[in-house]
């Protein structure tokens, strides 16, 4: 069992937990997630570890309550139990000093980019980081960013916070400038991420995304994360999560992503009712 510290809402539906989780803190490097079970008899879901403190023996986890299990876990209150908590699992980000790196986060995207930033940043890189979100209230981490990072660039799809643009317009504009980015590395949706290598193709920067897909056991064993890189098949869990965005096939996976909708739409609304929440529309 894995104790919540604390719990901070950042807005609507985003929350941020501190649990305790010593081992994990201890071995855990960016790029890294978990996979929780709220309960003995409850679904598996993958969490990136956003921060951890070896000394006190917590990680931060970030998530966004869009299912039934991420609901339930936003019920959840500082001295309540996760039953299972597996990790750290999945392939560290390679960090190394290449020059200039950016760093495009979307989203609840921006809480795994957060480590990685920092420690490209930590590595002698320059470090430039996009924020985008659909508006003002959904976007995070954004004054962490700025105590490290060389450039912070806010983007909103309603204009309430920074540029009234997606993140792919600002990319494109670095990638046009000399020198141009010599690594990107983008976390977000599927969509965001596809359209992010897309913008970077033409001008052959080095793309990284990490893949978040269907996962149950996080081993390799189940093949329910399974995508198609490069013409191959590959494991989220054990090959990634981390692939070359100009790989990657974006469309294949969205659709494996949208394999269990129906069942995912009846199970949340059942917590919805079960939590006293207004129904779905």
């Amino acid at each position: 069992m894995n104790r919540i510290l604390d719990k901070i809402q950042l807005s609507e539906d985003v929350f941020k937990m501190r649990v305790e989780a010593p081992l994990i803190a201890n071995e855990r490097l960016p790029g890294q997630f978990i996979i929780l079970q709220i309960s003995d008899d409850g679904e598996r879901i993958p969490l990136t570890i956003a921060d951890a403190d070896p000394v006190a023996g917590t990680i931060t986890l970030f998530f966004q309550a869009v299912g039934k299990t991420t609901h339930l876990l936003a019920s959840f209150e500082p001295g309540d139990q996760i039953a299972h908590l597996v990790g750290p699992l999945g392939t560290p980000t390679h960090i190394e000093k290449v020059g200039l790196a950016v760093c495009i986060g979307g989203g609840i995207g921006t809480a795994p980019l957060y480590p990685i930033a920092k420690a490209m940043k930590a590595a002698g890189n320059c470090v430039i980081v996009i924020i985008g979100a659909r508006t003002r209230n959904l976007v995070i981490l954004e004054n962490e960013m700025r105590s490290f990072a060389d450039e912070v660039i806010v983007c909103t799809d309603d204009g309430s916070h920074g540029r009234k643009a997606l993140v792919t317009a600002p990319l494109k504009e670095l990638c046009e400038r000399s020198p141009k980015p010599d690594i990107a590395i983008a976390i977000g949706p599927p969509v965001m991420m596809k359209f992010c290598a897309e913008t970077t193709r033409p001008y052959a920067v080095k793309t990284v995304v990490s893949l978040n897909t269907i996962m149950i056991d996080g081993t390799g064993m189940c093949g329910g994360c399974r995508v198609t890189v490069d013409g191959k098949t590959r494991f989220v869990c054990v090959d990634g999560p981390e692939f070359d965005g100009h790989k990657v096939d974006f469309d294949n996976m969205m659709r494996r992503l949208g394999a269990y909708k129906d069942h995912e739409t009846d199970a949340h609304h059942k917590c919805h009712f079960g939590l006293g929440l207004p129904d779905l529309k």
